[in-house]
């Protein structure tokens, strides 16, 4: 019997840390560019123990994006429960802000950064990656519909339309954090849109 040192994954592998790790090494080179090297490395396990706990990259990234979605969308949830559609959308959209810059991950998003262009091979990663974007798009429709039903819109506001801007606005936050631009520079745009965009809600 082995004792199992030394061979295959860690005994102190625990699979939710690892796939944290690697969501990170996604979120930093993209999937396309994130190496088998880096991510074993990253994950702190060898190549066999990759494919024998996880089967294929792609694989691997489908886990990894699914655990750092639920966390996301949880939050996205939680921001989204205020008494008012106001109160909502300015939570969503700040703590949004707050999250891309927390510097205790990559700045940005793992589900703009991860594949937004793949090659035809890799499409199947895109299609990942937006049915996530659009899963968070959907909680936030859901939220304004509640809001038109309680006569907590404007009348004639679309909440599909302004669910679509508010997502919009949010992916747009994160390819400037991407980019380098600070959580004071976010909040600024917030203000600009909470006060131009949506005076009446």
């Amino acid at each position: 019997m082995s004792s199992g040192k030394g061979v295959g994954r860690p005994r102190a592998f625990t699979e939710d840390a690892v796939l944290d790790r690697a969501a990170e090494v996604f979120w930093r080179h993209g999937y396309e560019g994130a190496s088998l090297s880096a991510l074993t490395g990253a994950m702190g396990i060898n190549r066999p123990s990759l494919y024998a706990t996880f089967g294929s990259k792609e694989d691997l990234f489908r886990r990894a994006f699914a655990r750092y979605h639920e966390i996301q969308l949880t939050r996205a949830r939680a921001a989204l429960d205020r008494p008012t559609a106001y109160a909502a959308v300015d939570a969503f959209l700040r703590e949004g802000a707050d999250a891309l810059t927390t510097g205790d991950h990559p700045p940005g998003c793992l589900s703009i950064q991860g594949g937004l262009t793949c090659s035809v091979e890799n499409a199947g990663v895109s299609e990942i990656l937006a049915a996530g974007r659009a899963a968070t798009e959907a909680a936030i429709e859901e939220r304004l519909s509640r809001a038109a039903d309680e006569g907590d819109l404007p009348a004639g506001m679309d909440p599909r339309a302004l669910a679509r801007f508010v997502m919009a606005l949010s992916e747009g936050h994160a390819v400037h954090a991407a980019a380098g631009t600070g959580r004071d520079e976010l909040h600024a745009s917030i203000d600009v849109a909470l006060r131009a965009l949506l005076p009446n809600l």
